[in-house]
């Protein structure tokens, strides 16, 4: 993204630094090899945006930067885990690459990796800003909670999916945009603000997610295109179709979704087709332009430049508009 290129060099090359050189390798080569496999860097690079669109020197904002962005991949690697993922950014999981034992533990060295970042910040905002992250990090293995449990429910309600997303992806870009006003020292009103925008855009990019792990293109998705289905997630296209759809199509979902072929590429094709027919397709893209809307709305009242407002609503109109 083009708004983003002014911080990415910078933060590419402390990126590179962030992990020490050291033994043993077994544990350090994978974090390393984790943070190679690229990326946009969509929320380290918020971080150091949001401060520099509030007036401040967007490199005081590096170590906040980091820690998101350790904390992302951090949870990436549990993640694939739990989910069997074969592939991340296009490239062998770190689970597949070495093991699960070696990923597990590589994740967690992360994890602390990232919570060491914030010690180069005063006392103030290093308390403000572990607190934050703290809050975060929780949230995130709540929600990754909720999306296992869903995986076994045949109950689960729009609410508590739109919960489940928001804790599990939109609270770290909202975390994203808030650390870095934060470091630019604003007042608390903008500071929430741009946490609520980030927080709300945060879902909406989730829901994209979503709907391209269905109907993505594979060689630009850099995941798996079904893997979803695959997993019997039971994703915001699939509650659609249930509530949605006639009772035959919510009768063969149900039945697709609970089981687990060896070949899923009869499964994923019928379910892609009832969620066409069925106009969950179309209630997704509905509820897209919802929460990137709402996440507008909260620029109206922050205390920045209209032309910096601006760039924020095109930025958001970019991460909707991915074309995977």
């Amino acid at each position: 993204m083009e708004i983003l290129k002014k911080y990415s060099g910078l933060l590419q090359e402390h990126l590179e630094k962030a992990v020490p050189k050291k033994e043993p390798h077994q544990l350090y080569d994978p974090i390393k090899y984790m943070l190679s496999l690229g990326g946009k860097r969509i929320r380290p690079a918020l971080t150091l945006m949001v401060c520099d669109f509030f007036g401040s020197d967007f490199k005081k904002a590096m170590p906040a930067a980091l820690a998101v962005e350790l904390f992302h991949n951090f949870s990436l690697i549990h993640d694939d885990i739990m989910d069997n993922a074969p592939l991340r950014r296009g490239k062998k999981t770190v689970h597949e690459k070495w093991d699960v034992n070696t990923a597990i533990l590589s994740g967690d060295a992360m994890l602390i990796l990232a919570y060491r970042f914030f010690e180069s910040y005063e006392p103030k905002m290093f308390h403000e800003l572990a607190r934050l992250f703290s809050e975060t990090a929780l949230q995130v293995c709540e929600g990754q909670q909720h999306d296992m449990d869903f995986e076994t429910r045949d109950d689960v309600t729009l609410v508590e999916y739109i919960k489940m997303i928001d804790h599990k992806t939109a609270v770290l870009l909202g975390a994203a945009m808030k650390m870095g006003a934060i470091v630019a020292e604003v007042s608390e009103k903008d500071k929430d603000i741009i946490y609520q925008f980030g927080r709300n855009l945060g879902i909406a990019f989730q829901l994209q997610d979503d709907y391209l792990d269905v109907f993505g293109n594979p060689e630009t998705f850099g995941k798996q295109v079904g893997g979803d289905i695959i997993s019997n997630k039971k994703t915001f296209l699939y509650l659609m179709a249930i509530s949605q759809g006639s009772s035959a199509q919510a009768e063969e979902l149900e039945h697709l979704f609970s089981i687990s072929p060896k070949d899923p590429t009869d499964k994923i094709s019928t379910v892609k087709e009832i969620f066409l027919t069925s106009g969950a397709v179309a209630a997704t893209q509905i509820e897209i332009e919802k929460y990137s809307n709402l996440a507008y709305s909260f620029l109206n009242e922050i205390a920045i430049l209209e032309k910096i407002k601006e760039t924020l609503r095109d930025f958001g109109k970019d991460l909707m508009q991915r074309n995977v």
